[in-house]
Protein backbone atom coordinates (compact mmCIF):
# COMPACT_ATOMS: atom_id res chain seq x y z
CA UNK A 1 0.00 0.00 0.00
CA UNK A 2 1.46 3.36 -0.80
CA UNK A 3 1.78 6.04 1.62
CA UNK A 4 -1.13 8.29 0.23
CA UNK A 5 -3.44 5.03 0.61
CA UNK A 6 -2.30 4.20 4.10
CA UNK A 7 -3.12 8.02 4.84
CA UNK A 8 -6.13 8.14 3.36
CA UNK A 9 -7.30 4.88 5.23
CA UNK A 10 -6.13 5.72 8.21
CA UNK A 11 -7.21 9.63 8.18
CA UNK A 12 -8.81 10.72 5.70
CA UNK A 13 -11.62 11.90 7.20
CA UNK A 14 -12.55 15.45 6.13
CA UNK A 15 -12.84 18.12 9.48
CA UNK A 16 -16.33 19.19 8.39
CA UNK A 17 -17.42 15.20 8.37
CA UNK A 18 -15.99 15.28 11.97
CA UNK A 19 -17.92 17.80 13.03
CA UNK A 20 -21.08 16.40 11.37
CA UNK A 21 -21.35 18.65 8.78
CA UNK A 22 -22.24 17.02 5.52
CA UNK A 23 -20.90 19.16 2.81
CA UNK A 24 -22.85 20.37 -0.40
CA UNK A 25 -22.85 22.90 -2.38
CA UNK A 26 -26.05 24.44 -0.40
CA UNK A 27 -26.33 27.67 1.66
CA UNK A 28 -26.27 25.93 5.52
CA UNK A 29 -23.72 23.07 4.65
CA UNK A 30 -21.55 26.19 3.36
CA UNK A 31 -22.47 28.34 6.59
CA UNK A 32 -21.51 25.37 8.84
CA UNK A 33 -18.14 25.06 7.32
CA UNK A 34 -17.69 28.80 8.10
CA UNK A 35 -18.49 28.66 11.22
CA UNK A 36 -16.13 25.56 11.79
CA UNK A 37 -13.18 27.07 9.83
CA UNK A 38 -13.75 30.20 12.59
CA UNK A 39 -13.62 27.52 15.90
CA UNK A 40 -10.82 25.71 13.86
CA UNK A 41 -8.66 29.23 13.79
CA UNK A 42 -8.10 29.65 16.85
CA UNK A 43 -5.18 27.87 18.22
CA UNK A 44 -7.41 25.03 19.98
CA UNK A 45 -7.28 21.34 19.43
CA UNK A 46 -8.90 20.48 16.31
CA UNK A 47 -11.22 18.07 18.38
CA UNK A 48 -12.60 20.88 20.76
CA UNK A 49 -13.40 22.74 17.43
CA UNK A 50 -15.04 19.76 15.65
CA UNK A 51 -16.92 19.01 19.20
CA UNK A 52 -17.82 23.10 19.24
CA UNK A 53 -19.32 22.82 16.20
CA UNK A 54 -21.35 19.98 16.58
CA UNK A 55 -22.87 21.52 19.83
CA UNK A 56 -23.55 24.69 18.22
CA UNK A 57 -25.57 22.84 15.24
CA UNK A 58 -27.01 20.06 17.90
CA UNK A 59 -28.26 23.83 19.45
CA UNK A 60 -30.06 24.69 16.09
CA UNK A 61 -27.41 27.44 14.83
CA UNK A 62 -26.71 25.64 11.41
CA UNK A 63 -27.59 28.95 9.40
CA UNK A 64 -26.92 32.84 9.87
CA UNK A 65 -30.52 33.65 10.46
CA UNK A 66 -30.33 31.56 13.64
CA UNK A 67 -26.82 31.96 14.72
CA UNK A 68 -28.06 35.82 14.63
CA UNK A 69 -31.21 35.30 16.16
CA UNK A 70 -29.60 33.13 19.50
CA UNK A 71 -28.32 35.53 22.31
CA UNK A 72 -24.88 35.76 22.98
CA UNK A 73 -25.34 33.67 26.58
CA UNK A 74 -26.84 30.78 24.56
CA UNK A 75 -23.68 31.06 21.93
CA UNK A 76 -21.30 31.24 25.25
CA UNK A 77 -23.24 28.11 26.70
CA UNK A 78 -23.24 26.15 24.10
CA UNK A 79 -19.47 26.43 23.17
CA UNK A 80 -18.71 25.94 26.98
CA UNK A 81 -20.49 22.76 27.03
CA UNK A 82 -17.72 21.89 24.58
CA UNK A 83 -15.24 22.93 26.86
CA UNK A 84 -14.20 25.48 23.91
CA UNK A 85 -11.79 28.32 25.22
CA UNK A 86 -12.57 31.64 24.64
CA UNK A 87 -16.24 31.28 24.77
CA UNK A 88 -17.33 34.73 25.37
CA UNK A 89 -15.03 36.27 22.51
CA UNK A 90 -15.80 33.51 20.23
CA UNK A 91 -19.71 34.37 21.05
CA UNK A 92 -19.40 37.44 20.23
CA UNK A 93 -17.28 36.68 16.47
CA UNK A 94 -20.20 33.83 15.43
CA UNK A 95 -23.23 36.57 15.91
CA UNK A 96 -21.06 39.15 13.84
CA UNK A 97 -19.96 36.81 11.48
CA UNK A 98 -23.79 35.36 11.12
CA UNK A 99 -24.97 39.47 10.39
CA UNK A 100 -21.97 39.64 7.73
CA UNK A 101 -23.62 36.51 5.85
CA UNK A 102 -26.48 37.85 5.79
CA UNK A 103 -25.84 41.33 4.85
CA UNK A 104 -23.14 41.20 2.79
CA UNK A 105 -23.83 37.54 0.88
CA UNK A 106 -27.72 37.27 1.08
CA UNK A 107 -27.45 34.31 3.61
CA UNK A 108 -25.76 32.83 0.50
CA UNK A 109 -21.73 31.81 0.70
CA UNK A 110 -22.24 30.34 -3.26
CA UNK A 111 -22.68 34.39 -4.02
CA UNK A 112 -18.79 34.47 -2.12
CA UNK A 113 -17.86 31.62 -4.59
CA UNK A 114 -18.75 33.75 -8.02
CA UNK A 115 -17.53 37.00 -6.40
CA UNK A 116 -14.08 35.04 -6.12
CA UNK A 117 -14.29 33.12 -10.10
CA UNK A 118 -11.88 30.38 -8.83
CA UNK A 119 -9.07 33.19 -6.93
CA UNK A 120 -7.92 31.53 -3.79
CA UNK A 121 -6.52 34.89 -2.95
CA UNK A 122 -9.58 36.57 -3.94
CA UNK A 123 -11.86 33.75 -1.59
CA UNK A 124 -9.18 34.45 1.24
CA UNK A 125 -9.89 38.11 0.98
CA UNK A 126 -13.20 37.71 1.42
CA UNK A 127 -12.64 35.06 4.26
CA UNK A 128 -10.95 37.45 6.38
CA UNK A 129 -13.51 40.16 6.51
CA UNK A 130 -14.80 37.25 9.03
CA UNK A 131 -14.41 38.25 12.87
CA UNK A 132 -11.77 36.46 14.25
CA UNK A 133 -11.16 34.36 11.03
CA UNK A 134 -7.95 35.05 9.48
CA UNK A 135 -5.54 33.65 6.91
CA UNK A 136 -5.22 30.37 8.94
CA UNK A 137 -8.85 30.27 8.72
CA UNK A 138 -9.45 30.95 5.38
CA UNK A 139 -7.08 28.01 4.57
CA UNK A 140 -9.06 25.72 6.12
CA UNK A 141 -12.07 26.53 4.64
CA UNK A 142 -10.68 26.23 1.14
CA UNK A 143 -9.12 22.92 2.04
CA UNK A 144 -12.23 21.81 2.78
CA UNK A 145 -14.68 23.33 0.53
CA UNK A 146 -12.64 22.25 -2.37
CA UNK A 147 -14.52 19.21 -2.76
CA UNK A 148 -17.47 20.57 -3.54
CA UNK A 149 -15.63 24.10 -5.07
CA UNK A 150 -13.37 21.89 -7.65
CA UNK A 151 -12.18 25.31 -9.31
CA UNK A 152 -9.79 25.75 -6.33
CA UNK A 153 -8.08 22.95 -6.14
CA UNK A 154 -5.75 21.98 -5.50
CA UNK A 155 -5.29 23.70 -2.06
CA UNK A 156 -2.90 22.29 -0.01
CA UNK A 157 -1.75 24.95 2.94
CA UNK A 158 1.36 25.12 4.93
CA UNK A 159 -0.06 22.69 7.48
CA UNK A 160 -1.10 20.02 4.81
CA UNK A 161 2.56 20.57 2.97
CA UNK A 162 4.45 20.38 6.64
CA UNK A 163 2.44 16.70 7.21
CA UNK A 164 3.41 15.75 3.31
CA UNK A 165 7.22 16.35 4.74
CA UNK A 166 6.84 14.58 7.54
CA UNK A 167 5.98 11.61 5.74
CA UNK A 168 8.48 12.18 3.08
CA UNK A 169 5.90 12.92 0.70
CA UNK A 170 6.19 15.76 -2.08
CA UNK A 171 6.12 19.76 -0.80
CA UNK A 172 4.49 20.53 -3.81
CA UNK A 173 0.11 20.77 -3.86
CA UNK A 174 0.01 19.95 -8.04
CA UNK A 175 2.65 16.98 -7.06
CA UNK A 176 0.53 15.86 -4.34
CA UNK A 177 -2.51 16.14 -6.42
CA UNK A 178 -1.52 14.12 -9.18
CA UNK A 179 -1.48 11.03 -6.64
CA UNK A 180 -5.49 11.12 -6.00
CA UNK A 181 -8.76 11.46 -7.94
CA UNK A 182 -9.85 15.38 -7.39
CA UNK A 183 -12.95 14.26 -5.40
CA UNK A 184 -10.18 13.19 -2.45
CA UNK A 185 -8.42 16.20 -2.35
CA UNK A 186 -9.95 17.58 0.57
CA UNK A 187 -9.82 13.82 2.34
CA UNK A 188 -5.84 14.32 1.69
CA UNK A 189 -5.45 17.85 3.05
CA UNK A 190 -7.07 16.85 6.27
CA UNK A 191 -4.79 13.62 6.66
CA UNK A 192 -1.71 15.67 5.95
CA UNK A 193 -2.75 18.14 8.70
CA UNK A 194 -3.65 15.11 11.19
CA UNK A 195 0.02 14.00 10.04
CA UNK A 196 1.40 17.25 10.75
CA UNK A 197 0.19 17.61 14.56
CA UNK A 198 0.01 13.68 15.32
CA UNK A 199 2.84 11.29 16.04
CA UNK A 200 0.65 8.28 15.94
CA UNK A 201 -0.73 9.34 12.37
CA UNK A 202 2.50 9.12 11.41
CA UNK A 203 3.48 5.76 13.01
CA UNK A 204 -0.25 4.19 11.52
CA UNK A 205 1.14 5.57 7.93
CA UNK A 206 4.50 4.41 8.15
CA UNK A 207 3.33 0.56 9.24
CA UNK A 208 0.76 0.35 6.87
CA UNK A 209 2.74 1.77 3.77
Amino acid sequence: MSTIDALLDDAGRTFADEAGIELTNEPAPLYRLLVLSTLLSRRVQSKLGTRACRELLDAGMGTPERMRDADWETRVQTLGRANYTGTEQTATALGDGAVLVLDEWGGDLRRMREAADGDAEALAGFLTAFPRLGPVGADIFTREVQAVWPEFRPHLDPKALAGAEKLGLPQDAAKLAERVPGDDLARLAAALVRADRDDDVREDVEEHS
